[in-house]
C-alpha cells in the first residue's frame, strides 16, 4: 500500500539528516524535466528559454542548493522538435548580476597513500575558498551539443553574455532522429558553469524513428547523470552548498609556480538533479535518454538486483550520440560489453525489459574507476557506486511491443573508399616540456625530410604505424590561441586521427560534424620523452583494439585511452563558420585543451592565402 501511495502522490517519508554528513539512497524520487515544443508554423517565432537562479532540494536530508538552471530548473527543460523544423531560441539571461555565485571551488592537497581520496567525501577541509571563483558575474553561452548549425549559433565560448543580455540561436534541425543536449560553454568557466545546474536535453524525431514504435509518453524517459560534492558547515554537516573541490597533484609546477590539480568528480551522482533517486516503473518496455553531464567522471554501468548480482538480458542500446544504430546491442553485463561505459558528453539511447519482474527493485550502479590501476585516480576506488534505483510495479497490463530486428535502414557505414582529408592529433602527458603541468592537444603536420632534425626534439614526434611506416610530424599548434590549423570544405569528408600518448583517458568531442569510429590501434609510447617534449625513438603500432559493439553508430564523442590511436570519419556539412574542437573533461577544456577550426565553401577555400593547414587530401588545404 505504501508503495501505491508514493507512486500517485510522489510522496515519501524523509529521511532523517545524518550528523555524520552520510545521505540514504533512493528517497528521493526521479523528477522527469518538461517537454518544451516550440512553434512550428512560424520559424521566425523566438522561443526563449531563460537562465534563473533557483533553490534546489537535491536529497530530502539536504536544505536547499542554490543552483543556476535554464527556466529556473536542473537540469532544464526537455526541447523536442521535429527534423526539419527550423527554430528560433532566444537562451536569455535572468540571472541577477549581484547575486552570488552558487559554486565553492577549492583545491586540496593530496593525502597520503592508503587514505581514501578526498575527492571522495565532502566539505572543503579547512581550506579557504578561491576568492576569484566567488566573485565569477553571471557570463554564460549556450552550446547545443551535437548540432549542425552555423558557427555563429554554436555557442562560441567568448561569446557568452551577461544578466539581462540573450544569445539568438538558430537550428535548422536537419538531422536524423537523435538526442543532443545542450549546455553552458563560457570561455575559462565552463566547469563552474555546468556545475551550477546549466544543462538539459534536446530531441530531434523523424519518420524513420516514428515507424519503429518504441516506447513514448511516460515511458520515454531522460536521464542525466551529473556528479556533484557538498560543502559542509563547522560541526560536519552537509549544508547543500556545491562544491567543487579537486585534488592537488603538483605542488608548486616549475613552470607556472601554480597548483595542477586533477579534473572534478564528486562522491554523489545526481540522475535528473537530484542524489540516488527512485523511479517507479510497470512491468513494461521503456525507453531511457541517458547523457553523461559530469564535469570528468566516466561512468562504468551495470544494472544490478537486489542481491547484487548483474540483471543480464534486459537492456539494449538502440542509438549513441548521433541518433539510431543499426541494430540493437544487447548490454548483457558480459562478455563484450561487461558495464556500459559513459564518458563526460556520450548520449546513449537504452531499451529496457522490466516485463515479468513486478515486485523487484533493479539498481544501477557505478562499478568503475576513471583510470587504469597504477595511475594518479582522481576517483580511487568508487565508495558510493549507487546512481538509482527502480521500483517495478505490475501494470496489470501486457505490454506488445517487440525489440525491431533493424532500427537504421538509412545508416550507411563509412569506409576509406570515400575521399577525405587526413589530420593527426596527439594527446599529451601533463608532464611534457611547456605544458603547464596539464595535458594537451596538439596538431600536426608531416615532415617530408626529418634528416636534419636531432632527436629528441620539441614538438617532433616520429610514429611506426600499423603498415611498418615510420613518418615524422612536427607540432604545428598546442594551445587554444595558436593560429588556426584546420580550414576544412563544407562538405567534405576527413579522417581524425587521436594519438593519446598518456595513461589517461580523454573524452574526445568535434562540434559540427557526425563521426563513425574506423578503429583503434595499441601503441608503445615509450619512446615520447616528456622532459624533452618529443620522441627520442618512434611511438609504435602494437595491436589492433577491436571497437565495443555500441561504438558503431554515428558519434561526436569518442573516448581516447592511452596508449591508443582512435581513428574516426566523419562529414562536414551542412554549415559554415569557425568551431571547436576539444576533450570533453571539462577541466582540461578550460584549461586550454581545446582549438578552433573553420568550415567554409570549397569554392572559396580555393582562394584561402593561409598557407598549409596541416591536412592533404579532398577539403583540406594543405
Amino acid at each position: 500500500m505504501t508503495d501505491i501511495i508514493e507512486r500517485i502522490t510522489g510522496q515519501t517519508e524523509a529521511a532523517q539528516p545524518l550528523a555524520t554528513g552520510e545521505l540514504t539512497p533512493y528517497v528521493a524520487k526521479l523528477p522527469v524535466p518538461p517537454v518544451v515544443r516550440p512553434q512550428s508554423d512560424d520559424a521566425l517565432k523566438e522561443t526563449e528559454i531563460a537562465l534563473r537562479p533557483a533553490w534546489v532540494r537535491l536529497h530530502p536530508q539536504l536544505p536547499p542548493t542554490l543552483m543556476w538552471g535554464y527556466e529556473g530548473q536542473v537540469p532544464g527543460p526537455t526541447i523536442e522538435v521535429w527534423r526539419g523544423q527550423r527554430v528560433r531560441i532566444a537562451w536569455t539571461n535572468r540571472i541577477p548580476a549581484d547575486g552570488e555565485y552558487p559554486v565553492t571551488s577549492v583545491e586540496v592537497p593530496r593525502r597520503p597513500q592508503g587514505a581514501p581520496p578526498a575527492s571522495t567525501e565532502p566539505g572543503r577541509e579547512g581550506v579557504e575558498p578561491n576568492k576569484d571563483v566567488a566573485a565569477l558575474p553571471p557570463w554564460s553561452v549556450t552550446h547545443l551539443h551535437g548540432a549542425q548549425t552555423g558557427g555563429g549559433n554554436d555557442g562560441w565560448a567568448d561569446n557568452a553574455v551577461g544578466y539581462g543580455d540573450a544569445q539568438l540561436a538558430e537550428y535548422p534541425n536537419e538531422h536524423q532522429a537523435v538526442q543532443w543536449w545542450y549546455h553552458d560553454h563560457a570561455m575559462n568557466i565552463t566547469r563552474w558553469n555546468v556545475m551550477a545546474g546549466l544543462y538539459g536535453t534536446y530531441l530531434v524525431r523523424d519518420d524513420e524513428e516514428e515507424s519503429l514504435g518504441l516506447p513514448c509518453g511516460e515511458r520515454e524517459i531522460p536521464l542525466l547523470l551529473a556528479d556533484r560534492n557538498l560543502d559542509t558547515d563547522e560541526d560536519g554537516r552537509l549544508n547543500g552548498r556545491l562544491l567543487h573541490k579537486t585534488v592537488i597533484v603538483d605542488p608548486a609546477n616549475q613552470e607556472t609556480g601554480k597548483p595542477v590539480s586533477l579534473p572534478f568528480t564528486g562522491p554523489y551522482t545526481t540522475v535528473n538533479g537530484r542524489i540516488w533517486p527512485y523511479a517507479h516503473v510497470a512491468d513494461g518496455w521503456y525507453r531511457f535518454r541517458l547523457v553523461n553531464a559530469s564535469n570528468a567522471r566516466v561512468y562504468d554501468l551495470v544494472l544490478v538486483d537486489e542481491d547484487n548480482n548483474p540483471v543480464p538480458g534486459i537492456v539494449h542500446q538502440i542509438g549513441s550520440d548521433g541518433g539510431l544504430l543499426p541494430r540493437p546491442v544487447p548490454v548483457d553485463f558480459a562478455g563484450a560489453l561487461p558495464t556500459l561505459t559513459a564518458a563526460p558528453a556520450e548520449r546513449f539511447d537504452l531499451l529496457v525489459d522490466f516485463r515479468g519482474l513486478a515486485g523487484r527493485k533493479l539498481r544501477l550502479v557505478n562499478k568503475g574507476r576513471n583510470q587504469p590501476p597504477g595511475v594518479p585516480d582522481p576517483v580511487g576506488d568508487v565508495r558510493y557506486p549507487a546512481v538509482m534505483e527502480f521500483r517495478v510495479y505490475e501494470s496489470g497490463e501486457t505490454d506488445g511491443f517487440e525489440l525491431p530486428e533493424v532500427l537504421s535502414g538509412s545508416f550507411r557505414p563509412l569506409t576509406h573508399d570515400v575521399g577525405h582529408g587526413h589530420r593527426l592529433i596527439v594527446l599529451t602527458p601533463p608532464a611534457t616540456k611547456g605544458a603547464g603541468g596539464h595535458p594537451e592537444i596538439w596538431e600536426m603536420a608531416e615532415v617530408e625530410d626529418p634528416s636534419g632534425i636531432a632527436f629528441p626534439a620539441e614538438g617532433v614526434i616520429q610514429v611506426t604505424g600499423r603498415d611498418g611506416v615510420t613518418k615524422t610530424y612536427r607540432r604545428t599548434a598546442r594551445t587554444f590561441n595558436d593560429g588556426l590549423g584546420f580550414t576544412i570544405a563544407e562538405g567534405s569528408h576527413e579522417q581524425w586521427s587521436f594519438l593519446n600518448l598518456s595513461p589517461v583517458r580523454h573524452p574526445m568531442h568535434v562540434h559540427l560534424a557526425d563521426f563513425q569510429l574506423l578503429g583503434r590501434d595499441g601503441y608503445d609510447a615509450s619512446g615520447f620523452d616528456p622532459a624533452a617534449g618529443g620522441t627520442s625513438k618512434p611511438v609504435a603500432y602494437t595491436r589492433d583494439v577491436p571497437l565495443a559493439p555500441n561504438e558503431r553508430g554515428y558519434k561526436d564523442v569518442f573516448l581516447v585511452p592511452g596508449p591508443q590511436m582512435l581513428r574516426v570519419m566523419g562529414k562536414f556539412d551542412g554549415a559554415y563558420g569557425r568551431f571547436m574542437y576539444h576533450c570533453h573533461f571539462l577541466e582540461h577544456e578550460d584549461m586550454g585543451m581545446m582549438r578552433p577550426f573553420v568550415v567554409m565553401p570549397p569554392e572559396a577555400l580555393k582562394f584561402d592565402h593561409g598557407g598549409p593547414h596541416g591536412g592533404h587530401g579532398e577539403g583540406s588545404t594543405g
